[in-house]
């Protein structure tokens, strides 16, 4: 973990918008239009995906990835102007929150500014055609930080942006070099000490992929030395080989309880159902009772939470990053009630600052309890949604449900448990 994190970032909700498929005008205007309603959800950090222009060449749909970049310091021309983004920022924070911007620093479209004006920043290939290792990334061309004249380049991007926003959310950051960014996140702090530095680390087996073709993947654990979040990716399949049936649940708590012995007592991960990258958390649970549950142990669990706009509106499609694809904003059950709700518990201080173990009772409901003194404060999720006794563990008493303000009876250390998320708090 970067020293410097603090634990309090644990406390905190992001929100992540797609500018383009955010409102019928996708544009800054129209994000900063929804600025109160997503203030109201609790939320402190609004994270846009990529704002820059978009590379033509090879493009991907009729409008291209965000992901393609044809210019870093530029702004993508859909969305609207350097001034206009910058009053969105001013408007994000006059709603007291942050804003964060994707940085996508291990590629560029293949007709990007920097191909034209310096190809020497990119991998060579056979044929010395500029391409990605990877053969589904089609649209870009891999940049080589054995060259550290990139380097310079990149950190200088870095603090002209920082001059303006709160800190950045770096895509596939564990295919750059870890020096690169720990220089990075120094000379950066000269601009915004504050800056916040959030990773999007992969999946295991990704690791061992490039491992094997003798490429640069760094772990979390090298990752966290220079970033304050990075993502669950660790965890992550255990969770969806549970839903598809490939796994125990047990093995997905061991994996969540393990990582409050292996990685620094100050780490702090992204916790999501649901990214730009994933399937929407209803089209995983479509069950209403079983998401609900799922959705209250995502914001209860360590770290900070993730919510992907129109995952509120328990949205079933994952919008196209390649063309117009509207968030729905009028589909299935609104959730805002509920995400508020849990937003309010995530600011507990306890959520910070206590130890966090997990355990399943009868196979099925998940008991997580944090501990801080002699405060405690446990959540009850069940995989099912199905009613059963829960095993409390705490004196005999009635107790307030921090989700819904209903009261539960506890008698003989248990309670009956009907179906819905349960949060209790024990001073």
């Amino acid at each position: 973990m970067a020293k410097t994190t603090g634990k309090e970032l644990r406390n905190l909700v992001m929100y992540s918008i797609y500018v383009r498929n955010h409102s019928e005008e996708g544009t800054f205007q129209g994000v900063a239009q929804d600025l109160g309603r997503i203030k109201d959800l609790g939320v402190d950090i609004v994270w846009l995906l990529p704002i820059h222009p978009i590379g033509e060449m090879r493009r991907k749909g009729p409008l291209g990835s965000p992901y393609a970049i044809r210019d870093y310091r530029g702004i993508n021309p859909e969305y609207g102007t350097l001034d206009d983004f910058k009053e969105l920022v001013h408007e994000i924070h006059d709603n007291g929150m942050k804003c964060i911007i994707d940085v996508v620093y291990n590629h560029t479209a293949p007709d990007s500014w920097l191909a034209k004006n310096h190809p020497e920043y990119f991998c060579k290939f056979p044929g010395g055609d500029l391409r990605s290792h990877n053969a589904e990334w089609e649209d870009i061309a891999d940049l080589d930080y054995m060259n550290k004249e990139l380097w310079a380049y990149q950190i200088d991007t870095l603090k002209m942006w920082a001059g303006i926003v709160d800190g950045f959310r770096c895509d596939v950051a564990p295919l750059i070099p870890l020096d690169f960014w720990l220089e990075a996140r120094q000379e950066v702090a000269k601009v915004n000490p504050d800056c916040l530095w959030l990773s999007e680390s992969v999946e295991p087996a990704y690791i061992l992929e490039n491992r094997r073709n003798q490429r640069i993947c760094l772990s979390d654990a090298e990752i966290l030395q220079a970033f304050d979040v990075c993502y669950d990716y660790d965890v992550y399949e255990d969770f969806i080989a549970f839903l598809q049936g490939k796994k125990p649940l047990q093995q997905y708590i061991s994996k969540l309880n393990m990582q409050e012995y292996i990685y620094p007592d100050n780490y702090v991960k992204l916790r999501f159902l649901e990214n730009h990258d994933r399937d929407r958390a209803k089209a995983l649970l479509p069950n209403e009772r079983i998401l609900n549950n799922w959705t209250a142990f995502t914001f209860f669990q360590k770290g900070m939470t993730l919510i992907y706009a129109g995952q509120e509106m328990e949205n079933t499609n994952r919008p196209d990053l390649f063309r117009k694809d509207l968030v729905n904003w009028k589909s299935g059950h609104d959730l805002s009630s509920q995400i508020k709700r849990l937003s309010q518990v995530k600011k507990k201080p306890i959520m910070a600052y206590g130890q966090c173990q997990v355990e399943l009772q009868r196979g099925h409901l998940i008991k997580a309890v944090y501990q801080q003194g002699d405060q405690k404060l446990m959540g009850f999720f069940d995989t099912y949604g199905e009613h059963c006794i829960a095993e409390a563990d705490i004196p005999d008493g009635i107790y307030r449900n921090e989700i819904n303000g209903e009261n539960v009876c506890v008698r003989d250390n248990k309670f009956s448990f009907l179906g819905e998320p349960v949060i209790l708090e024990v001073v």
